[in-house]
């Protein structure tokens, strides 16, 4: 380590207001894409450039537990989406019976239409059995993997490349389809394609599975439970452009 770390010190500042305004508009108008990708291939660089984006991630003592597979072949694809397919029946039982309905009219189809898949993984041992910040808690390296995620996801989105994560299977067969060793833990399955048109809100959202929570409702102050005693909720909004909106397709 360096005794004189100072000397890698750089000066630090604000973006513009251009800057801020894309930074946070990737962040609002990032969607979970499951059905809207189109076939074009994309390209080398510009997935190279999302990886990167990945991999500039933080993580726990610096580990960069992450790996990235990256999956184009058809029959791998379909050998994924058979085992995503089995997991989907089962998740369906699990619910209500006047949930299921509105389950099942969820179009998950981005294994087989996005040209990329990429599984996502965690090698917990890539940094030795004692790792700086995992020392009280064990699963810091997953949450970094996860970090590197969302850094992807939303490079994607400012590259104009859909994205949906797919965590519905079994992780044995993932594994068993891709040939990953057993220590190394699957975090995601991610489809990645270009898309021309994102829902204005989460899809869920449209589709009345959820409704997003108030934000005040989530924040306490010194202890659980306790609202903060001043919070000025419009100081430092920045707004945010919604994501371009087509109108809806004709019923004829």
């Amino acid at each position: 380590m360096h005794d004189e770390p100072n000397e890698f010190l750089v000066r630090a500042g604000c973006f513009s207001t251009e800057e801020k305004h894309a930074v946070y508009r990737a962040i609002h108008t990032r969607r979970d894409v499951r059905d809207q990708f189109l076939s074009d291939p994309l390209p080398d660089d510009l997935v190279r450039r999302l990886l990167s984006a990945a991999h500039a991630a933080p993580s726990v003592g610096f580990m960069q537990p992450w790996n990235f597979l990256l999956v184009r072949d058809d029959e791998r694809k379909r050998e994924i989406w058979d085992a995503f397919d089995r997991a989907n029946r089962e998740a369906t039982a699990m619910f209500d019976a006047d949930k299921q309905a509105a389950y099942r009219a969820l179009k998950l189809e981005g294994i087989r239409k996005a040209p990329l898949g990429i599984c996502v993984t965690c090698d917990r041992d890539r940094a030795g059995p004692v790792v700086l910040g995992r020392t009280h808690n064990a699963r810091m390296d997953s949450y970094s993997t996860v970090c590197a995620i969302q850094n992807l996801w939303l490079a994607a989105r400012a590259e104009g490349v859909g994205l949906g994560w797919v965590s519905i299977f079994h992780e044995s067969e993932l594994k068993r389809i891709l040939g990953i060793p057993d220590p190394i833990e699957v975090v995601g399955y991610l489809c990645l394609g270009y898309v021309d048109t994102l829902y204005s809100a989460p899809e869920l959202e449209v589709k009345g599975w959820r409704s997003r929570l108030p934000l005040d409702e989530l924040i306490y102050e010194n202890s659980w439970g306790d609202r903060p005693s001043a919070f000025n909720t419009a100081a430092g909004v920045i707004p945010v452009e919604a994501a371009d909106q087509v109108p809806p397709a004709s019923s004829d």
